[in-house]
């Protein structure tokens, strides 16, 4: 970017501190607020689908059960899905995965408002699912990409409170177009919502990828990426030094599609997924029964049914909130007890890298000590809210334990989120896959079961075993976690720099052999 485009704040002085991040605190709103926005689709595509299972089995002449697969179906592409766009997008940046995943969510939408059969309906809605479902993991990179770690909780639970509206207001807005327009009509809607945020997006949101345009300062021959970004640089009102030219070439990296896999079975990360996968699975079960639950014990209809998971979506949104402040604090607490040890820029601006070696910042304290509450909460809401099902207990008791249930799974999502984006900083979209493709594919198995398992034993036995599940998982993943993960973590960081420093090592002993044969020539 040239000097003269932006005087005010592009100073080409090097006595001018470097920032992490050259976006300001209105422009990061709007890219949380667009990341976020982006993210609806997944939850909007699933969610909106849930108050009309009933009537869209009726229609295709076929049972719930196998209605029930096309969202085991979904549950299975959201996870997989983002294992491949999440390196895509860490390595070719997040505009080109947003605008290829959205042409997808797109083409699925259309065809979904005119299948007429079983077999086209499961098949699309896993299309649709491939689509939607990499924002989330874009998003949660792009929330990394412009924040350090300090400010990242805060984010994160914005981001996730946007990501969760359709969890509140999906259901409802389902319930009422498949009640007056019918079931297809859900689809239109999801295509007119999509092609519309599409152009936005296109038109609003930068580039953040820091391969490719660094703390957003360097400039690139790109279109999809010069475009909004110098926007941005212009209007922003933090003071940086511009680059010429990018910090690196994210055409030249490679796309790591095992990246997900490798961080999901890394031993500082994959008992701390195993804990919140199940946790999350079994939300989801819930929710994924709680519609004929409700039709059948309450006699409910498709409106009303809608109007039933708001608590649940409410719960989430306030929870991951409150939730992000919290972690924020935390943070700062634990930063002030030992300020000695972290890394550091010239500015004192925390820089968000591994740590340096010997680095014993408590990262896990900071980061994972509500995740306890959080599970116990959980548990407790799950084993009440099918008890009181199966009694027939007034329906606002099991509501209010949707609303405890979606506070809490949420929240535990966003703490791990968080400190997954942490620990695997170079790898940020790939961290979030991975706990996509856990979370989503023990879900999948989880509401493929629910309605078999409530048939045999009933709704209360049902969660009671649930609830047995999620305790052993927190006793063994958090107990594992918290007591191996900071030792594993920092020998993985000791590893990575090793690797860094091996990687650039070769090259440098080109150079100088190549630089001593020129002068013995001359």
């Amino acid at each position: 970017m040239a000097v003269s485009e932006a005087p005010d704040r592009a100073r080409p002085d090097a006595d001018v501190a470097d920032p992490y991040s050259i976006f300001d605190k209105r422009q990061k709103g709007l890219i949380v607020l667009l990341a976020a926005t982006a993210a609806t689709f997944s939850g909007f595509a699933s969610n909106i689908y849930f108050p009309a299972l009933a009537t869209i089995a009726s229609d295709l002449n076929v049972s719930i059960e196998l209605i029930n697969l096309t969202i085991t179906s979904y549950l299975i592409l959201q996870g997989i899905a983002p294992s491949i766009w999440g390196p895509l997008s860490d390595a070719k940046g997040r505009r080109l995965a947003y605008c290829c995943t959205f042409l997808i969510f797109l083409g699925a939408c259309v065809g979904l408002a005119e299948t007429q059969n079983y077999a086209t309906l499961i098949v699309l809605r896993s299309l649709q699912s491939s689509g939607s479902a990499a924002t989330v993991a874009v998003g949660s990179a792009v929330i990394g990409d412009i924040t350090t770690r300090e400010e990242r909780g805060g984010y994160m639970g914005i981001y996730q409170a946007g990501l969760l509206a359709p969890v509140a207001v999906g259901p409802v807005i389902g319930g009422a177009i498949a009640a007056t327009l019918g079931w297809r009509a859900i689809f239109w809607f999801l295509t007119i919502y999509g092609g519309v945020f599409l152009i936005a997006l296109v038109f609003t949101l930068p580039e953040t990828l820091r391969s490719a345009v660094g703390n957003g300062s360097a400039r690139s021959s790109s279109p999809l990426v010069k475009y909004p970004l110098n926007l941005y640089q212009k209007s922003t009102r933090v003071t940086y030094v511009p680059q010429a030219q990018p910090v690196g070439t994210s055409a030249k990296t490679k796309i790591d599609i095992a990246g997900p896999i490798r961080i999901l079975f890394s031993k500082q990360a994959s008992p701390l997924v195993a804990f919140l996968a199940i946790y999350y699975a079994v939300w989801q079960m819930s929710i994924t029964a709680m519609s004929v639950l409700f039709e059948d014990t309450y006699d409910l209809s498709e409106t009303q049914i809608g109007f039933t998971f708001i608590a649940n979506g409410a719960g989430s949104i306030i929870g991951t909130l409150i939730t992000g402040r919290i972690l924020d604090i935390h943070y700062r607490q634990a930063k002030a007890k030992h300020e000695p040890t972290l890394s550091q820029d010239e500015s004192g601006t925390e820089c968000d890298l591994p740590p340096q070696e010997g680095n014993d910042f408590p990262l896990e304290k900071a980061r994972l000590r509500l995740l306890p509450i959080l599970a116990l909460l959980q548990c407790a809401s799950i084993v009440t809210f099918g008890w009181t099902i199966q009694y027939r207990v007034h329906i606002a008791v099991p509501i209010i334990t949707t609303f405890i249930t979606g506070w809490t799974v949420v929240s535990i999502v966003s703490v791990v989120t968080t400190y997954l984006v942490d620990i695997f900083p170079k790898h940020k979209a790939a961290s979030s896959a991975s706990v996509n493709l856990a979370r989503c594919l023990l879900a999948a198995g989880g509401t493929s079961i629910v309605t078999p398992i409530i048939k045999a034993v009933g709704i209360g036995w049902t969660f009671t075993i649930a609830t047995a599940v999620q305790l052993v998982a927190l006793a063994l993943g958090m107990g594992i976690q918290l007591r191996y993960g900071p030792k594993w973590r920092r020998a993985a960081e000791k590893a990575d720099a090793q690797a860094d420093r091996e990687a650039t090592q070769p090259t440098s002993e080109y150079q100088t052999d190549k630089a001593n044969g020129e002068k013995t020539t001359a």
